[in-house]
């Protein structure tokens, strides 16, 4: 019978489909770096305390920095029977140097093990996605620099509501992945604190120097108690919730996007690279990219889901419940970062309609609102203005024109205030122009809100 790392009081061999079962080996295997560099540290940490034979410790960190080298040239091959990628890794530890092998796991349980693997992993994933959203930043300020002429209609309840600029509107979007690089980076400092330690759940007599560790990981502090240490993963819910913060932003873009680029709108067309044709109708491009990432978005709250409804019931401390944890945070992180890079091309390629947008916001009354100003500046109170102006819009429906289109006899006939001077205050350019209230759609306003979004990224 082959005796498992940790199969001294067992009698029988595990069942090869409990085997099966029980294995991680075929999603934690990604950790395999993660898992050798803590090891490492472990091991040198054991050398300078006297725990083990400092000689001992070097020719572990050597066969270990081996090992990370033939799995990298993929000479090696995890066995599922030895469960998960920190027994394969030791296994093959304790084949190439026996006895040696078998010291590293002195004052260390599987329990703080994982937890210190996966924060490794997700440390960097968060880098990586963060690297990602400012890529993005990055691409909405170039096209809103672009577009801070460019006017369109902004839209409440789907109905054209008042002009804005397409530089607003993504300015609009920057604002939100601001937020979503704000979390995640509060996020990372979470996920760096070091659990190595904390053993399998009340810490070790040996004395570990977990402080010199941390130090030699990069962790920034280590955790106060060992319960949590090994039952936490709270940095991996909350990356998730982060994560799909992030997704429900890019989706409610690709939604805006997947509407501009139809007929009916005609706003924008995605480029050829980004989209895709149909199989029986050749007069198609659709917006598949679009429409993908916006369908990815539940499986990222799946994601967070499946964590919370995992941790909502389990005692203190590690319990096998807690293996879950992995595909679903893997399946997130892969996931953002498949959507990321690719938004970011769609955003940056895709053409603009500058004068369908124009017209579109000359269209449907947005200048209403201005109407009803203008009257407030000749001194009538905002209600009466408000009446005012919607009986005009009843109006235009019944005549068939937009406000625009009325004669000074048709303004005067609704409020003799109204003088020549209406048709300048009410242009596209005009109710745009005005707007030049802190965070408004005006050239002036957009122009220092992608200054202060610059100077923002160049900080990160």
């Amino acid at each position: 019978m082959k005796k498992k790392l940790w199969g001294g009081r067992f009698s029988k061999a595990t069942d090869a489909m409990v085997d099966d079962f029980n294995s991680s080996i075929r999603f934690d295997s990604r950790m395999y770096q993660e898992d050798i560099d803590g090891s490492v540290a472990h091991a040198g940490m054991l050398g300078k305390q006297g725990i083990i034979p400092a000689d001992d410790a070097k020719l572990i960190q050597k066969t270990l920095l081996e090992i990370k080298k033939d799995i990298e040239e993929g000479k090696v091959t995890f066995l599922v029977d030895t469960e998960d990628i920190h027994m394969n890794v030791e296994t093959l530890l304790i084949e190439r140097i026996g006895d040696v092998g078998k010291r590293l796991h002195t004052g260390r349980s599987r329990n703080d093990q994982v937890a210190l693997d996966l924060r490794l992993y997700l440390r960097k994933a968060n880098d990586d996605i963060r690297n990602e959203v400012k890529g993005l930043m990055e691409t909405l300020l170039s096209l809103a620099k672009e577009h801070t002429d460019t006017i369109m209609p902004g839209y409440t309840h789907m109905q054209k509501a008042q002009p804005v600029t397409l530089a607003h509107h993504l300015l609009a979007y920057f604002e939100m992945l601001k937020r979503d690089y704000a979390r995640l980076t509060e996020c990372r400092s979470r996920i760096n604190v070091m659990p190595l330690g904390s053993g399998a759940l009340a810490g070790t007599t040996y004395p570990l120097d977990r402080t010199s560790v941390a130090a030699a990981l990069g962790f920034d502090a280590v955790t106060n108690n060992s319960l949590d240490g090994v039952s936490d993963r709270d940095f991996a819910i909350e990356l998730c919730s982060d994560l799909s913060l992030l997704m429900m932003h890019l989706s409610r873009f690709c939604e805006e996007l997947i509407l501009w680029s139809t007929h009916e709108f005609s706003f924008v067309e995605m480029d050829d690279a980004y989209s895709t044709g149909s199989s029986i109708m050749p007069q198609k491009k659709n917006p598949d990219v679009a429409e993908l990432i916006r369908g990815k978005t539940g499986r990222v709250f799946g994601s967070l889901t499946t964590l919370l409804t995992m941790m909502k019931g389990l005692p203190l401390a590690y319990n096998k419940d807690m293996q879950e944890d992995k595909e679903a945070v893997f399946d997130a992180v892969d996931t953002v970062l498949m959507c990321l890079p690719v938004f970011n091309k769609m955003l940056a390629t895709m053409k603009v309609r500058r004068d369908v947008m124009l017209k579109g916001a000359k269209g449907g009354f947005a200048n209403a609102t201005d109407v009803a100003d203008y009257l407030v500046k000749k001194g009538v109170p905002f209600r009466d203005s408000h009446s005012i102006v919607g009986q005009m819009v009843a109006y235009a429906i019944g005549a068939g024109k937009n406000l625009d289109d009325f004669t000074l006899d048709e303004f005067k006939a609704c409020s003799p205030l109204i003088e020549n001077d209406i048709y300048e205050a009410i242009s596209m350019e005009t109710c745009v122009g005005d707007r030049q209230v802190k965070g408004g759609p005006a050239p002036r306003c957009t122009k220092k809100e992608i200054e202060d979004g610059q100077n923002y990224l160049a900080q990160l």
